[in-house]
């Protein structure tokens, strides 16, 4: 299996989640990492000493001596902290000998780690499964200018006016003034976490065997990716009016230009149609196998606006055993691709929309897919850039 990193490690959130013995008893074997990352950590029945800011950190900036099955175990225990995981591991593991100790109040990264600690396999067995129906939807911005800027690492007054325009917005949104922007300068990207408020929710819960209410605002992380190299941005939020805000506030704080991030299509798909089966090959990018084109949508327009669909498992073999091409007119709107990547063994889903946005299922899968879709030709450059 290939070495995961912690790339993919991008909700710090997730830590409090977990019960703090379970979280210290799990990070124990790591104590001399941690301590020589300036974490000292407390034994598992102290009450406080633990920092969950600090913690955060050292995860999301990871460095040659971090130890890969810690960063292995994180990211599969986040993935499955969800209500769906709750209940499969619960299933899972009941005609089992595996032992937990899970409460009454226990949250779904309790259960998540104490079981991949005794059966990291069942974890994975059930992680995959529920891969395939979560898919990351992001999309990008290109930049407006010819000559991109040399990228300068904001400073703390920049970040602050950023996270007060941020506040602004979100308050006018019923979502509170609490934003914060977490800035990880990588190797060839530079990574953003924003955290903000949600509007106030009121459940109803069970305390001390009585229906009571909780009221309260969650919490949320959004995930914005800058590349230095072509001045553009993806970003993973949930609403139209979230992406605008990013797109004009970043460009704004961190160039001096709202405009900076246009928002230009980066997508064509009409490669699909111009070289047909050749547009899927990928001999010429490591870390892909093989790519199959299973559907695309074609938009007729007209007074009920049509689309046509057509699905296969590989359109393109489909098409040829019948001597015929994907049809002319109408306009490309959507891409569905199975793509095997090298570093597993089940192939997962690619989606591209003709305009900025993309679907796929991790996070480090955007560097290798967007070399492919450079060399297929289903990114549009500028004419400037032809030749690179």
């Amino acid at each position: 299996m290939a070495t995961l990193n912690l790339r993919r490690f991008s909700k710090p959130e997730m830590l409090r989640k977990i019960d703090r013995s379970h979280l210290i008893t799990f990070l124990e074997p790591y104590t001399e990492y941690l301590s020589g990352r300036g974490i000292e950590l407390p034994s598992a029945a102290a009450e406080n000493g633990l920092d969950y800011t600090v913690m955060s950190n050292v995860l999301l900036n990871p460095n040659t001596s971090t130890p890969p099955e810690m960063s292995e175990a994180l990211y599969y225990i986040n993935e499955m902290s969800t209500p769906e995981g709750f209940d499969l591991i619960q299933e899972a593991i009941a005609d089992t000998e595996i032992d937990v100790n899970i409460s009454e109040d226990a949250a779904y990264g309790d259960l998540a780690l104490q079981v991949w600690v005794q059966d990291r396999n069942i974890i994975e067995r059930l992680h995959a499964e529920q891969f395939l129906f979560r898919p990351r939807s992001f999309e990008y911005f290109k930049c407006t200018r010819e000559t991109i800027p040399d990228f300068e690492e904001p400073s703390e007054e920049t970040i602050t006016a950023l996270e007060a325009d941020l506040d602004e917005w979100f308050a006018k949104k019923r979502r509170g003034r609490a934003s914060k922007v977490f800035i990880y300068v990588k190797e060839d990207y530079v990574w953003f976490l924003v955290r903000h408020g949600e509007p106030f929710t009121r459940e109803s819960i069970i305390k001390d065997g009585e229906s009571k209410s909780l009221f309260y605002r969650p919490e949320k992380y959004d995930v914005l990716v800058y590349s230095p190299e072509n001045g553009e941005i993806r970003m993973n939020a949930r609403s139209k009016g979230e992406k605008e805000l990013y797109r004009t506030k970043f460009g704004l704080h961190l160039f001096g230009d709202s405009e900076f991030f246009d928002g230009k299509s980066k997508f064509t798909l009409e490669p699909l149609r111009e070289v047909g089966s050749a547009s899927v090959l990928c001999d010429d990018v490591e870390g892909i196998d093989w790519v199959r084109l299973k559907e695309f949508q074609i938009f007729r327009g007209g007074t009920h606006k049509e689309i046509e669909i057509r699905k296969a498992e590989d359109i393109f073999a489909s098409l040829e055993e019948r001597e015929r091409t994907i049809p002319n007119g109408g306009r490309l709107s959507k891409a569905s691709f199975q793509i095997k990547f090298s570093d597993s063994k089940t192939p997962r889903t690619v989606t591209l929309s003709s305009g900025n946005r993309a679907q796929f299922k991790r996070d480090d899968d955007a560097e290798i897919l967007e070399e492919w879709l450079i060399r297929r030709g289903f990114i549009i450059v500028d004419s400037e850039d032809d030749g690179e």
